[in-house]
């Protein structure tokens, strides 16, 4: 299967996009808004997180099967976010957020990593200031590991492939930002993908930052433990899990 992309850039005015011309036929900006998918009735769900993630569905015109996708408006944590909220200085398109996600999605791609596709993204420049939007693949038949571990438990098997799939991005140097519980996701055929990677990175292959991104890991499970009597994890799964990132 081709994983070589077919990229074009849209401009007007303050507004730069970038899109996917192998998954999207008739690109507007307006795709990068919530309205224009209201407008259009193709909403099929949403998310809370820092903000409101949406899960869209592309109809395409020639009647093909439509195409689930996920639209997430990018914004900021911490305390500045509680100031700025959705506002980043701009240096250059390069150095945004959504083009770096973008680039590095599509690098996943070449790789064959489970990871969504790219479909396109939006920068809105207001002065020294931008705001931007990202539109990539959902994954069919997926939930996130805390839905999953709040309902069941799940065997070592799967523990271990979760190890071992996280292994196979930091040994491309795939730096993931914030792994969490809430970033892996697992399918209907137990394949498991990791999502999210805004502020993610190419890095040199060391252990230093791969210890430090699976002891961020470590510890969403104990919050997510602290949080919930129900929630399915113990310590031995961390043992299968590590023993699939080990082998």
């Amino acid at each position: 299967m081709s994983h070589i992309m077919q990229l074009e850039t849209f401009k007007d005015g303050n507004t730069c996009c970038l899109f996917n011309r192998n998954e999207i036929e008739d690109f507007t900006p307006e795709m990068l808004s919530v309205k224009y998918w209201q407008k259009n009735n193709a909403i099929t769900g949403s998310a809370q997180g820092r903000g409101t993630t949406w899960f869209l569905q592309y109809k395409q015109k020639n009647n093909t099967q439509p195409k689930d996708w996920v639209l997430r408006h990018y914004y900021r944590g911490g305390l500045i976010g509680k100031i700025v909220n959705d506002s980043y200085f701009f240096t250059s398109l390069k150095h945004t957020r959504a083009d770096r996600e973008f680039s590095l999605l599509a690098h996943m791609q070449t790789l064959t990593l489970p990871a969504p596709k790219p479909i396109a993204y939006r920068v809105i420049r207001h002065g020294l200031l931008y705001r931007a939007d990202l539109l990539s693949s959902r994954i069919e038949n997926a939930q996130d590991l805390v839905a999953i571990l709040t309902k069941k438990s799940i065997n070592d098997d799967l523990w271990f492939s979760i190890g071992e799939t996280i292994r196979r991005f930091h040994s491309q140097g795939i730096y993931h930002h914030d792994l969490n519980a809430h970033n892996i996701l697992i399918d209907d055929k137990n394949k498991v993908w990791l999502i999210d990677f805004d502020q993610g990175e190419l890095r040199a292959v060391n252990s230093s930052w791969q210890q430090n991104n699976m002891q961020r890991l470590l510890r969403s499970f104990h919050k997510e433990q602290n949080k919930s009597p129900n929630f399915n994890w113990h310590e031995n799964h961390w043992d299968a899990l590590l023993s699939g990132y080990n082998r």
